[in-house]
């Protein structure tokens, strides 16, 4: 890649806005944006082909499957072999080997390429990502994609990364729910919920994400990091992935219930995922 890499990035929800922001910010980096739904962003380009022309590399920020499908059939048309695309999108393991294979047939490379870190660590382009596929395109591609991550890990081929981005959400949702339970438990016998904060610290139970989920469901706020929603979906697809492969997944069959139940009620599928604890707070809290 040249010293100033020309990126395109489609997708500009929480975490595609950030990066593009942070990009643009490093001074290495040409950035041109795209989203389905047109914004008043800095370089907003007026097509996925306009996209395609202007940049070498380029980085897909989707909801699903058949989001980057649909993205990756615009686009195939205007790749060539001096594209590489990255898949950001956290997506079943099928619909990322379909991305690859459109982007080989034009003669572009590919790279399953999901992520770890929420809205803050796409603004300080700290986000961890997993590499699925060939370990020579990544070394092509790994300056520019360092400008927005903490850590690069390869953990094998195309699809291979998606499973374990949906793994790793697993133990998010699964531990963000118990984490509800437990509070939810320590406010009904009438224990103040900061020294369950404080216990956790000390105790070998507390991890990086209590630590940022529990003082934020004590102040009732749940503005969006990572989305109920999304987390929901990624939750669906593990349960998908595990039925195909013959695993029982208790743990997080019960916190799927949870998740879909908490949607049901007004615009909690648009909050942040920890909004579960909603379920153990009074309705004079649920601001």
């Amino acid at each position: 890649m040249s010293e100033s890499s020309k990126i395109g990035v489609i997708g500009l929800g929480i975490i595609g806005k950030g990066i593009a922001n942070h990009l643009r910010g490093t001074g290495a980096a040409e950035v041109c944006v795209w989203n389905r739904t047109p914004r008043p962003e800095p370089n907003f380009v007026g097509s996925l082909a306009d996209l395609a022309h202007v940049s070498d590399i380029i980085q897909i920020f989707v909801t699903d499957g058949p989001a980057l499908l649909s993205i990756m059939q615009q686009l195939q048309p205007h790749l060539s072999t001096r594209h590489i695309v990255l898949n950001h999108s956290t997506v079943d393991p099928q619909s990322s080997v379909q991305a690859y294979q459109i982007a080989e047939a034009a003669g572009a490379d590919f790279l399953d390429a999901p992520f770890t870190g929420s809205r803050d660590a796409a603004a300080a382009g700290q986000l961890v990502y997993y590499i699925g596929g060939d370990a020579a395109v990544l070394e092509r591609v790994r300056s520019a994609l360092a400008l927005s991550a903490r850590e690069i890990i390869p953990v094998g081929g195309i699809g291979q990364a998606s499973i374990i981005k949906i793994a790793t959400n697993m133990i998010s949702a699964t531990t963000v729910q118990v984490l509800s339970e437990a509070y939810g438990l320590v406010g009904a016998t009438g224990i103040d919920p900061s020294v369950l904060q404080t216990a956790i610290e000390h105790n070998a139970c507390g991890s990086v994400l209590t630590s940022m989920k529990l003082p934020s469901i004590i102040e009732g706020d749940y503005q969006p990091h990572f989305s109920l929603k999304n987390m929901f979906k990624d939750a669906n697809l593990a349960l998908d992935i595990a039925k195909q492969s013959g695993v029982d997944l208790p743990a997080l069959s019960t916190t799927a219930n949870m998740m879909y139940r908490t949607m049901q009620r007004g615009d909690s599928a648009e909050l942040d995922y920890s909004v579960l604890a909603q379920n153990y707070q009074a309705p004079a809290s649920n601001s």
